[in-house]
This record gives structure tokens, sequence and C-alpha cells, in this order.
């Protein structure tokens, strides 16, 4: 974790409740907030989450706000703000519970100060599908993509896709329910049909076809912003992904913190085309066959990675929105360029997976 220092003194006195904790997510907010002196509360399914024994999290709470009803949810987190005594800044940290404090504002405004997002703009953003045609409308780069509704579809589509190709979740974290993970690399029509035949609903499709964009780790590049009620962009970060886990497919495990002012530039202009408020966090791949840095993923909302984007001020996303939700002055500072951040356990397993480049049957993962 960087050091750094905030504003001189600023109010720490709201308190932040945070929406399921999962791995370590949900301890950086909890750190990087209880180091201001931020009371926080964790709410998660898990007593075990890694936040619930952090020093910094003044209350743990144990419930399923992903698969719970909402509208218990919604109770839930009222009558926990009942209790703290005092209105809370409310920080959710998935694509479900995100959808939820979207869809339910009017309630939960009641009792919790949040950046305010159109539903059915954040449903376009967490839909891959949505995002898609969202990109495609505002001009955005984003590599070719295909929603077939039935297995006859997918067989056309799979004769005109250049392999390998992504199948990923439209809602990623329906298809980790069923099948443990958010996206799978096919290297050929008859891998591709066999993910799908364990995998998808017909009667509910979920799974869509995505481009792969071919080259080494130097493509892989993100962004960590936070937009103001103007939908301004005060605090912006890029790096790039080192290694993910799983590894080429999964969630960043070694990130470094680089400069890249056209994707920072890009993502002002489609956020502030959209009005989008909060954090954001969103992955692009650089596509040298075109020159073109392409959006393949958008969270809207807080990433697990943020603590990789820290300013010489010891400013991060989280901070920024606290500080300008609570009236204070966010002053940016840019993260230090080289700093790395990892997730220690995961990412030994991603480097030994780099060493040995194949699938799980033994194909090549960059044939041509």
């Amino acid at each position: 974790m960087a050091g750094g220092h905030m504003p001189a003194q600023p109010d720490v006195s709201t308190p932040v409740v945070v929406i399921r904790c999962a791995r370590h997510g949900g301890l950086g907010i909890t750190r990087t907030l209880g180091r201001m002196g931020v009371p926080v509360y964790n709410v998660d399914e898990s007593k075990f989450a890694p936040a619930f024994y952090s020093r910094y999290s003044t209350g743990r709470f144990t419930w399923d706000a992903e698969l719970a009803p909402a509208e218990k949810t919604v109770e839930a987190l009222c009558e926990l703000a009942a209790r703290i005594g005092r209105r809370a800044i409310l920080v959710p940290t998935s694509d479900g519970t995100t959808m939820l404090v979207s869809e339910h504002a009017s309630r939960l405004s009641e009792w919790y100060d949040f950046p305010h997002v159109e539903p059915t703009l954040v449903q376009a953003l967490c839909s891959k599908r949505e995002m898609y045609f969202l990109a495609k409308k505002h001009g955005v780069p984003t590599p070719d993509a295909a929603f077939p509704q039935s297995r006859a579809e997918l067989v056309e589509c799979s004769k005109s896709f250049r392999y390998p190709v992504m199948a990923k979740g439209i809602f990623g974290i329906e298809l980790e329910r069923i099948a443990g993970k958010r996206m799978f690399l096919a290297n050929s029509p008859e891998e591709l049909l066999s993910i799908y035949d364990r995998f998808e609903d017909w009667s509910r499709p979920n799974i869509m076809l995505q481009e792969f964009i071919p080259g080494s780790v130097e493509i892989n590049w993100m962004l960590n912003a936070y937009y103001d009620r103007n939908s301004d962009c005060p605090v912006e970060f890029t790096g790039r992904k080192i290694r993910m886990y799983p590894a080429y497919t999964g969630l960043t495990s070694l990130g470094e913190c680089a400069r890249n002012e056209t994707i920072a530039r890009t993502t002002r202009e489609f956020m502030k085309a959209c009005g989008y408020r909060g954090i954001l966090d969103i992955g692009y791949r650089y596509d040298q066959r075109d020159g073109q840095y392409k959006v393949i993923d958008i969270n809207p909302r807080v990433g697990a990675t943020f603590r990789l984007f820290v300013g010489a001020n010891g400013m991060d996303v989280i901070r920024a929105m606290y500080l300008d939700l609570t009236g204070q002055p966010v002053e940016f500072a840019p993260a230090p360029e080289g700093r790395r951040w990892l997730v220690e356990d995961v990412d030994l397993i991603s480097s030994m997976r780099i060493l040995r480049p194949v699938n799980s049957t033994g194909q090549s993962l960059f044939r041509s």
C-alpha cells in the first residue's frame, strides 16, 4: 500500500457502508478510508470476508446482498443506517449491488448518500451486450461481438469468427455461478460449441462471443476514475495489466501505473456523453492490427484493483468519492509512473500458468 498525505484535516465524521467485501477489494476500501479516520461498516455474505478482520472495520454485518430479494436487502440496509444513527455513504462493489442501489435509489437516499446514476445506464454498463452497443453508438472502438440466441445461430457464428475467440458472460456473475468463471478462451468451433453446450441456457441466453485481440501483456490497459455530479472527472489514473488471474482472462493480479492519454481522453468523452457519475473501472486492449485501443469491459463501480492507483498525495478513487460526496475539495496528484501492485496468492498461480501458455485441452492459446 502506498502512503502519502491527504488535504489537511478532512472531515471524516460521515460513516461508510461497504456492500459485499469479497477478497482484497473490500479490504482495500476499508483500509484506505479507515486510515483517514472514517468509520467503515462492512456487509458481506461470508463471516470470513477479509475486511471483517481489519482493525479499520467499525462494524460487521452478515447479509447476502447478491442473492437475497432486493426489497429485503434495501430494508436491511435502511435498518443498518438506523443502527448507525446518522447518514452514511453507501459503496456497492459488485455489478449486482450496483444495479440494486441505482434501482432503489429513492428509498436508499432517505438514509444514504451515493452518486446517482440512471438505472438504465447502470444496466447498460453492467451488461456486456448493452455496453457493446453503447460503445458503438458513441464511436468508441470495441472488439467485434456476436450474441447468438439459439444453437443454430451459434453454429453459424462459430464459422465466421477467427480463433481463438472469447466466450463471455453478458452478466459475468451469472456465468460464474454456473461455470466457476466469467469467460473462456476457445481455440476451435468444437471447443466453442462444447462451452455453450455445458453452460448456456437457451431460454435466457447469457453467453456472448467476442473477438480475441492477440498480443503480449503490454496491450492490456485499465483506467480508474471518479466522475462528479456534473460528469466531470477530477481524478483519473491509467495503468497496464501485467498478469491476470485466471491467466489471460481474469482479474488483475499484477498491475503497473502508466499514463495513457488516449484511453483517458476516450473515457472522459464517453462518460461525459453518457452522463455517468461515480467511480468507474474500465479495461482496454490495444489492437496492433489497426492501432486502436478497444474497450473490453466497463464496471460502473469501484474495481478490486483500485489501490494500484494511488496519487502522490494518497488520493485514490474511493477517497475522491468520499471527499466529493461530503462537500470537501478533491486534490488530484498523479500516481508515480511505474508503481506496481499485486495480489500475492493468485499472482503466484498466474505467473506459473503464464510460463505454460496452453488451455485446459493442451492447445496453444496463441496459435494462428
